[in-house]
């Protein structure tokens, strides 16, 4: 195959993998409703915490973290056998991560990316990934905040790409996906502004 058709073929599968919502996934598994007809409405891990299931927001959690993880360990393991650079890496980190924010299989309207673009760092450098995942942690049990954990933990991965990689694609990457996930908890920081925002664990409201 030639490499083009390699490059284009990788990047469609990083995509279509990154497009599973497992959120709906499993909460079809544990018998639950949709995640996007309650709480947030995002297909997401923290999300389908809400309903009270929290075997379902594993499962979702583990599977977003997977499908990130996963296409960056493949195109990294096989790609060379396919000459393919680091930069095809990178488009296939990309990818699967936006797969995940705009998937096919729900008309383009997915998670907000968390948990694949942690996967998805683990992928590229297991170290950078526990690092951020570190951060993560510690924000949220702190402050009992998903989204302020996220941003803290997003911002502060580009900067430690940076200061692993001195720049170059890996760490563009990285800040590719850091803004975006900012970009995407936008609504959230407002909510926090304002003293809305729902904390880890809250339920979700009944009509």
């Amino acid at each position: 195959m030639p490499e083009f058709l390699t490059v284009v073929f990788a990047v469609l599968a990083a995509y279509l993998l990154g497009s599973v919502p497992f959120a709906v996934v499993c909460s079809r598994l544990f018998g639950l409703a949709d995640p996007r007809s309650y709480g947030s409405k995002n297909p997401g891990a923290t999300n389908v915490l809400r309903s009270g299931n929290k075997a379902a927001a594993i499962c979702t959690l583990i599977g977003d973290m997977a499908k990130g993880w996963l296409a960056v360990f493949l195109a990294q393991t096989y790609g060379p056998e396919f000459g393919l650079s680091q930069g095809t890496l990178a488009a296939v980190a990309l990818a699967v991560f936006f797969g995940h924010l705009y998937p096919v299989f729900l008309k383009f309207k997915g998670g907000k990316g968390v948990a694949t673009g942690a996967g998805v760092l683990l992928g590229i450098d297991p170290s950078l990934g526990l690092i951020t995942l570190g951060i993560w942690l510690a924000i949220a049990f702190i402050f009992r905040y998903s989204s302020l954990a996220s941003m803290v933990a997003a911002a502060a991965a580009s900067i430690i790409a940076l200061m692993f990689w001195s720049g170059g694609t890996l760490a563009l990457t990285v800040g590719i996906i850091a803004i975006t996930l900012i970009v995407k908890h936008w609504g959230n920081l407002q909510r926090l502004m304002a003293g809305t925002e729902p904390k880890i664990g809250a339920a979700k409201k009944k009509n």
